[in-house]
């Protein structure tokens, strides 16, 4: 767990800047500096989270992130990670967290109110938990892959959600700032679970 959340919070903190510039593009600037400040707040209680069993450490962050992020990130990554605790055993199997992962994308879905196709977290989100239901021996391997490519499918989409909708046809062309963390943090997490 301990090695989990320091590849997460090392990945956020590295990012923050290009996650702000993307954020300045089609939103309000601050995805960056937020996602930054949750992660080191995670950083900071990372040795009493390690010692948690699994559920219990994913709800702790899930909290963290919706006291500490703000804007609209913080309640859906919060919502994405106590989901994941509320839905995964103390040592789950592939095919645990493949089921608990999917719970917690739902909460999200449910949370934000969104589709895909929409320009949001969820253009990664969801191929990421239907490759992750798919399985087999090299997920991990795949699963950044699969989440980076989702990312990228935002440029071209217009955003229909959350404040990217309000430049319409101008956000075309972006890249969006919480798919991009999406994919960032999928890419951490495989990095640890794959070594």
């Amino acid at each position: 767990m301990r090695a989990l959340i320091d590849a997460s919070v090392a990945t956020i903190v590295a990012h923050a800047d290009e996650l702000t510039a993307l954020d300045q593009a089609i939103g309000d600037g601050d995805h960056g500096f937020n996602m930054k400040r949750g992660f080191e707040a995670v950083a900071a209680d990372a040795p009493a989270l390690a010692a948690k069993p699994l559920p219990e450490a994913l709800a702790a962050i899930g909290m963290l992130l919706v006291m500490k992020v703000g804007g609209a990130s913080g309640p859906l990554y919060g919502t994405l990670f106590m989901a994941m605790g509320k839905a995964i055993g103390p040592s789950p199997t592939l095919a645990d967290a493949a089921q608990a992962f999917g719970a917690a994308v739902a909460a999200v879905q449910a949370r934000g109110k969104a589709e895909i196709g929409q320009k949001t977290m969820l253009d990664v989100l969801m191929p990421v938990r239907d490759a992750l239901a798919g399985g087999g021996p090299d997920i991990a391997r795949r699963l950044p892959e699969v989440a980076a490519a989702a990312a990228e499918a935002t440029i071209p989409i217009k955003a229909t959600r959350g404040r990217a909708s309000f430049l319409g046809e101008r956000s075309i062309g972006h890249l969006d700032p919480g798919a991009r963390s999406s994919s960032l943090l999928i890419a951490a997490i495989c990095g640890v679970l794959e070594g």
